[in-house]
C-alpha cells in the first residue's frame, strides 16, 4: 500500500474550530481536548480529470470511480497501491448496459460490483463482464438521485439501505405519505419504499420546501438505521428490520447551525435556493458509540438575503466563492446522546464523502483551488477518544 504520510504523537497539532487556515493543513491530526481524528493510511491514484469515487474495500483493496463526460461514463478499477487496473464503460448502447446509474456503484465479494441501473440490478466482474442481471417487476424513472462518495448503497446481509429515488412530494399535504429510503435485494429484484417522516419532523410543519431540502443521509448498524433529513438537526434512529419503527430522535446542538423552517407561499426560486444556502447534514456515520456528522452550516440571516440581490454573473461568481470561503463543510463528533464533543474544518478532507467500510472511515481529499492536479488522494481517519 502506498503510504504517502507518518505519523506521530510529536506531530499532533491543535486546530481551533474556527481555523481560518482549513485549506493548508496536509499534515495534521485534528484534536480537541480527548477527541482526534487522525489520518492513519493514504492512497494516491494518478488521474487527470473528475472523478467520481463510488466505492472502497479494505478487504480486496480494490477502489472504483468513475468519470462523467457528455457522452460517456467510463469505470475505473484501481488498488491500494494507485494502480489502475482495468477501465471500461458500460453506458450507451451495448447489450449489457446498466442504462443510467440510480445509485453510486457497490463493490461486492469475489471481485465483482453491483450497479443499481435503469436497466436493473447487474453485477460485474472487475474487468467488466456481466456475471448477472436481475430486472425490476415495476421500474420507475426516478425522480432525484446523488451519484457522489458517501452517498450509496449500505449493505445488511445480502440486502442494502438506499434513498428512495421516487422519495419527492409535489404538494405539502402529500409530504406524509412520502418513503425516504428503500429497501433492495438485488437477488430478487425486490425494492421496498420503507420510512416516512416521522410525525414530529420539521417537514411536517405545514411548510412548502424544496425537495433537496430533506435529501436523507444514514448509516446503519445490525439493529437500527440512523437517518437524518437534509436540514434538519436531528437523528432519527429506526430499527433495520421490518416494519422499520421509529425506535428514537437525538437532537444535535451544532454550533452556528442555519436551518431553514419552510416558508408559507410557494416560491419555487426561493425554495430552491434556500435548499442550496441553509444548513444541511451531508453525512453521518456511527462509529463505535460516536457519530461523524459532515454537515454545511448554513449562511446566516444577512447572507441569506443578499444571496437573494440582484447582481451580474460576474459579481453572483464573486459572491459564491466569498461564501464558499465563509462557510465551508464542517465535521462533527457527538456522542450517543447527540452532544457535540467536537467540531471543525478538517483541513483538505472533504466530510461529505465518508465511506464506511469493515470498520474504516475513509475520506477524499478536495481538490487543491490553486493548481490542476494529475492526481486524486484519499485518506484512512480513525476516532480516537480519551487517548
Amino acid at each position: 500500500m502506498k503510504v504517502i504520510y507518518s505519523y506521530s504523537i510529536l506531530f499532533i497539532l491543535l486546530i481551533s474550530c474556527e481555523s481560518k487556515d482549513y485549506r493548508s493543513d496536509d499534515n495534521k491530526s485534528f484534536v480537541d481536548n480527548n477527541i482526534s481524528l487522525v489520518k492513519t493510511d493514504s492512497i494516491q491514484i494518478d488521474y487527470l480529470g473528475n472523478p467520481t469515487i463510488h466505492d472502497i474495500d479494505p478487504s480486496s483493496q480494490v477502489v472504483i470511480f468513475m468519470e462523467r463526460r457528455e457522452s460517456s461514463e467510463d469505470i475505473f478499477v484501481a488498488g491500494f497501491d494507485g494502480e489502475i487496473k482495468a477501465s471500461f464503460s458500460k453506458f450507451g448502447d451495448m447489450p449489457d448496459t446498466y442504462g443510467k446509474l440510480m445509485s453510486t456503484v457497490r463493490i461486492l465479494e469475489n471481485n465483482r460490483f453491483l450497479v443499481y441501473g435503469y436497466k436493473g440490478f447487474l453485477v460485474y466482474d472487475m474487468e467488466g463482464n456481466l456475471v448477472s442481471i436481475t430486472k425490476y417487476p415495476d421500474f420507475k424513472t426516478p425522480n432525484r438521485k446523488k451519484i457522489a462518495m458517501g452517498h450509496g448503497m449500505e449493505k445488511i446481509e445480502n440486502c442494502f439501505f438506499y434513498m428512495n429515488p421516487n422519495g419527492a412530494a409535489e404538494r405539502v399535504e402529500s409530504m406524509k405519505d412520502l418513503k425516504l429510503l428503500s429497501y433492495l435485494c438485488p437477488e430478487e429484484g425486490a425494492i421496498e419504499e420503507i420510512i416516512s417522516f416521522p410525525d414530529e419532523s420539521l417537514f411536517l410543519n405545514g411548510r412548502n420546501f424544496d425537495g433537496k431540502s430533506w435529501h436523507p443521509v444514514f448509516s446503519l448498524d445490525q439493529n437500527n438505521i440512523y437517518v437524518v433529513f437534509g436540514t434538519e438537526p436531528v437523528i432519527y434512529v429506526f430499527g433495520s428490520e421490518h416494519p422499520y419503527p421509529l425506535n428514537s430522535k437525538i437532537p444535535l446542538n451544532l454550533p452556528s447551525y442555519n436551518s431553514f423552517e419552510g416558508a408559507i407561499e410557494i416560491d419555487v426560486m426561493r425554495l430552491f435556493g434556500m435548499a442550496m444556502i441553509s444548513g444541511a447534514i451531508d453525512n453521518i456515520k456511527k462509529v463505535g458509540d460516536y457519530f461523524l456528522i459532515g454537515y454545511f452550516p448554513g449562511y446566516d440571516e444577512t447572507d441569506t438575503e443578499l444571496n437573494f440581490e440582484n447582481r451580474t454573473s460576474e459579481e453572483s461568481m464573486i459572491f459564491r466563492e466569498q461564501m464558499q470561503r465563509k462557510y465551508p463543510a464542517r465535521l462533527a463528533v457527538a456522542d450517543s446522546t447527540g452532544k457535540i464533543l467536537h467540531d471543525f474544518v478538517p483541513g483538505r478532507l472533504d466530510p461529505r464523502s465518508m465511506i464506511l467500510r469493515d470498520g474504516q472511515i475513509w475520506m477524499r481529499e478536495l481538490p487543491d483551488e490553486e493548481m490542476e492536479q494529475d492526481y486524486f488522494r484519499l485518506f484512512r481517519v480513525e476516532l480516537k477518544v480519551g487517548e
